[in-house]
C-alpha cells in the first residue's frame, strides 16, 4: 500500500497517534505537512524523521482554536504542496474536569479545538482537493462512554463524530471520503494525564487481542482508509481497540476507559 507522491496535512502531528500517523504515511511515499502547538523540539524531530523516508515535510506552528490560524496554516500548505489528498483531524486538546466543575471557557477550548477545527480544515482541504481525497478523523470511544473527568472532550469527540457523518454526505459528491477512526487503550503521553494510569495500561494489554493498541495500529488504519480499498466505507468510526468495547466491564465495576488527546 503505498501512496507515492500523494500530499497529506496531519494536524497535531509532532508527537503520540498524530506523529505515528506522519511518519506512517511518509513512509508510503507521501509528502507530510503538520501543525504544532506547544513543543517546538518534538516538531523538529518529527520533521527530520518525515524527511528521513526521501519526502517532503511542511512543520507550521499553529493554534487550531484560532479560524485565522487554520487559514494562515492551509495557505502555507497551498504554497509549499499546491494541492492536497489526505487531511487527518488529529489535533486535540480538553480539561480534565467534572461537568459540575468546567467553565464556559473550558468547553469552548475542547469543542474549538476537537470539532469546529475538524470542520473548518475539512473545508479548506476540500478547496485543494480538486481530484478528490480523504478525511480522516481521530476520534475517541469516550464519545459513546462516560468516563471520569472527560466531559468536555468526550462530548467534543462524540460532535467530531456527528462532523464526520454529516461531511462524509456532503463531500462525496467531490470524491472525497471522510471516515474516523476511534483507538481505546493506547499507551502514549496522554495516559499520564490519568491517575489510575498503571490500571489502565493493565486492562489495556487484557483486550481480546491480548497486547495493548499501539500508535502504528492506529496510524495502519488511518492509512486503509486512505486507499481505493475503502472507497465505499463513509462516514464510518473505525474502532482500533483490540476488542476491548466488546467486552463487558471487569469484576472490579471499571469501565473501559479511553485514551484522552493532549494540546498539540
Amino acid at each position: 500500500m503505498t501512496f507515492e507522491g500523494k500530499k497529506a496535512l496531519v494536524t497535531g502531528g509532532s508527537r503520540g497517534i498524530g506523529r505515528a500517523i506522519a511518519l506512517d504515511l511518509a513512509g508510503r511515499g507521501c509528502h507530510v505537512a503538520f501543525n504544532y502547538f506547544r513543543s517546538h523540539r518534538a516538531a523538529e524531530q518529527t520533521r527530520h524523521d518525515v524527511e528521513a523516508y526521501g519526502v517532503r515535510c511542511l512543520q507550521v506552528k499553529a493554534h487550531l482554536g484560532d479560524p485565522e490560524r487554520i487559514r494562515d496554516l492551509f495557505s502555507q500548505v497551498r504554497r509549499a504542496f499546491g494541492s492536497l489528498d489526505i487531511l487527518v483531524n488529529n489535533a486535540a486538546s480538553g480539561v480534565q474536569r467534572p461537568a459540575l466543575d468546567l467553565e464556559g471557557k473550558h468547553w469552548d477550548w475542547a469543542m474549538n479545538i476537537n470539532a469546529k477545527a475538524a470542520w473548518l480544515c475539512a473545508v479548506e482541504a476540500a478547496r485543494l482537493m480538486e481530484r478528490g481525497g480523504h478525511v480522516v478523523n481521530i476520534t475517541s470511544l469516550g464519545s459513546q462512554r462516560v468516563l471520569p473527568n472527560y466531559f468536555s472532550v468526550g462530548v467534543s469527540k462524540a460532535a467530531l463524530e456527528a462532523v464526520t457523518r454529516y461531511l462524509a454526505v456532503e463531500l462525496a459528491p467531490k470524491g472525497i471520503s471522510v471516515n474516523a477512526v476511534a483507538g481505546g487503550y493506547v499507551d502514549t503521553e496522554a495516559l499520564d494525564h490519568f491517575p489510575d494510569k498503571d490500571a489502565m495500561l493493565a486492562r489495556g494489554s487484557g483486550n481480546p487481542a491480548g497486547r495493548m493498541v499501539t500508535v502504528e495500529d492506529m496510524a495502519k488504519a488511518v492509512a486503509l482508509l486512505c486507499t481505493e480499498d475503502a472507497a465505499m466505507v463513509r462516514g464510518q468510526v473505525i474502532v482500533v481497540d483490540g476488542g476491548a468495547s466488546l467486552t463487558e466491564p471487569g469484576v472490579d465495576g471499571d469501565t473501559p476507559t479511553a485514551r484522552i488527546p493532549v494540546p498539540e
